[in-house]
C-alpha cells in the first residue's frame, strides 16, 4: 500500500491531503483497501456512490453500452441521453436539461443561463448582478469559485468574476437588501453542504421565491449534493414545494459515472441559450447518459427513496443519541442520509482518521462537521454497525 502511496505523491499534483489509505474495490456499501482491509462507507465518494458498490444492473447498463457506442459528440442524438434526458426533465419537474461532465459545468451553465436571459431581458445590459450566499460551496472553477460564500477558496484566485453579492443563508431580508434592477439571479443550496450541512427554512426558501416572481430574477438551485434522494425526496427543494427556475446537479446523478446536469424551466429555456452560446464535447455522451437513465430506473424499482426515509429518521435518532453520550458533539444537522456531526473541543480531522484505523469511512464538511452521506441503499443494521465504530473513536 505504501508504494502506490509514494507513487500517487509523486505523480499527481497535490491538491488534495489524502488519507493514508489505497481503496481497491467496492461490495455493496463496504470498501476494500490492497491489504483486503473491510470498511464500512458512509462518505460514498463524497455523496456519490449512491447504489452502493457491485450493483450488477447498473453495471450491466454500463457494460452493455460500452459494447454498443460510447461518444458520437453532440453533434448528433444518441439513444441513452434522449431516455435520461426525459427522466431527469419529469424528475425535476422543470423543462429542458443539458447534460455536463461534472457539478462544476453545471454551476457555470447556470450562471450563463441566468446572464443571457438578464441580456435579452434589459435589451443588452451587461452590467447584472447575482446574489449567492455566505457559506456556500458551488465548485472551483472561477465562475462556480465566484459565487461561493468562502474567502478561504477565493483569495488566492481573485479577481474572480465581477457582480456578485453575498447575503446569509435563511436570512430573508439581507438577500432583499442586495436586490437592485441589476440583479439577474439568486443562487443557493437548499442543505449547505460543504459549509457544513445546514437545511434551508421553509420560510426562507418560499420568500427567495416570491422574490424572485415579483422582481422577474431568476432562482437557481444547486442540488449537487443534497438532490437525487440523498434527503429523502427526489431532489429536496421537492420537501419545501417550492421549484426553481434554474435547478444544477450531478454526484449521484451518475452514480459514479463523472455526469452533471443543469435543468431549466419553460420560461428559462425559451428565453436563453441558443446553439452557439453553451456547449461540450463530451457532456451527455452514450455512456455517461446510460448511466444516468439506468439509475433513475434504480431508484424506481429498488425503493430508494422510501429506504431513505425510514433509514434516514433512524439514523437521526441514532445521531442524536450520540450527542447525548459526548460532550465533544455539539449538535445534529441534517436530512434524511445527509447528516453533519458538529464537532467541539477536538479538530475532526483526528475523528476522521481514527475512524478509518477503526474501518469506517467518514469525511468532513466545514472546520468543524463531521458529515455522513453514505450510499443510499445502507439499513439500519448499518446505522448500528457505524454508531459502534464511531462510539470507539470519539
Amino acid at each position: 500500500m505504501n508504494d502506490y502511496m509514494e507513487m500517487g505523491e509523486k505523480y499527481i499534483l497535490h491538491t488534495y491531503n489524502r488519507y493514508p489509505v489505497v481503496f481497491e474495490k467496492g461490495d455493496g456499501v463496504y470498501l476494500y483497501d490492497v491489504d483486503g482491509k473491510q470498511y464500512l462507507d458512509f462518505a460514498a465518494g463524497i455523496a456519490v456512490f449512491a447504489l452502493g458498490y457491485g450493483n450488477k444492473a447498473y453495471n450491466d447498463a454500463l457494460k452493455d453500452q460500452i459494447d454498443k457506442i460510447i461518444h458520437t459528440s453532440n453533434l448528433y442524438y444518441n439513444i441513452p441521453a434522449v431516455e435520461a434526458a426525459q427522466k431527469v426533465v419529469e424528475a425535476t419537474g422543470l423543462s429542458k436539461v443539458f447534460f455536463t461532465n461534472s457539478g462544476t459545468e453545471a454551476i457555470e451553465g447556470a450562471i450563463k443561463v441566468a446572464r443571457k436571459y438578464a441580456w435579452l431581458k434589459d435589451s443588452h445590459r451587461t452590467d447584472h448582478e447575482i446574489i449567492a450566499m455566505n457559506n456556500s460551496f458551488h465548485g472551483r472553477s472561477m465562475g462556480a469559485l465566484s459565487v461561493t460564500g468562502n474567502d478561504h477558496y477565493q483569495e488566492p484566485f481573485k479577481p474572480l468574476i465581477g457582480g456578485i453579492k453575498f447575503a446569509d443563508f435563511n436570512d430573508l431580508d439581507s438577500v432583499k437588501a442586495l436586490v437592485n434592477d441589476r440583479t439577474c439571479a439568486i443562487i443557493l443550496e437548499p442543505v449547505q453542504g460543504e459549509g457544513g450541512i445546514y437545511p434551508a427554512t421553509l420560510e426562507f426558501l418560499e420568500g427567495v421565491r416570491r422574490l424572485c416572481d415579483e422582481k422577474d430574477i431568476l432562482l437557481i438551485f444547486d442540488e449537487i449534493q443534497c438532490g437525487m434522494g440523498r434527503t429523502g425526496t427526489m431532489f429536496a427543494c421537492q420537501a419545501y414545494g417550492v421549484l426553481p427556475d434554474i435547478m444544477t446537479c450531478a454526484k449521484a446523478l451518475g452514480c459514479g459515472v463523472p455526469v452533471g446536469a443543469f435543468v431549466l424551466n419553460e420560461k428559462t429555456a425559451a428565453a436563453s441559450l441558443v446553439p452557439g452560446d453553451h456547449g461540450t464535447t463530451y457532456g451527455g455522451n452514450p455512456l455517461a447518459c446510460a448511466a444516468v437513465s439506468k439509475v433513475f430506473d434504480l431508484f424506481e424499482s429498488e425503493h430508494i427513496l422510501d429506504n431513505v426515509r425510514e433509514v434516514g429518521a433512524y439514523l437521526e435518532k441514532a445521531l442524536d443519541g450520540l450527542v447525548e453520550r459526548h460532550d465533544c458533539l455539539k449538535e445534529r444537522r441534517g436530512r434524511g442520509l445527509m447528516q453533519g456531526l458538529v464537532v467541539c473541543g477536538r479538530p475532526v480531522g483526528e475523528i476522521v482518521t481514527k475512524a478509518l484505523e477503526n474501518g469506517l469511512v467518514v469525511i468532513t464538511a466545514g472546520t468543524d462537521v463531521l458529515r455522513l452521506v453514505p450510499p443510499l441503499v445502507i439499513t439500519k443494521a448499518h446505522v448500528d454497525e457505524m454508531i459502534s465504530k464511531l462510539e470507539l473513536c470519539l
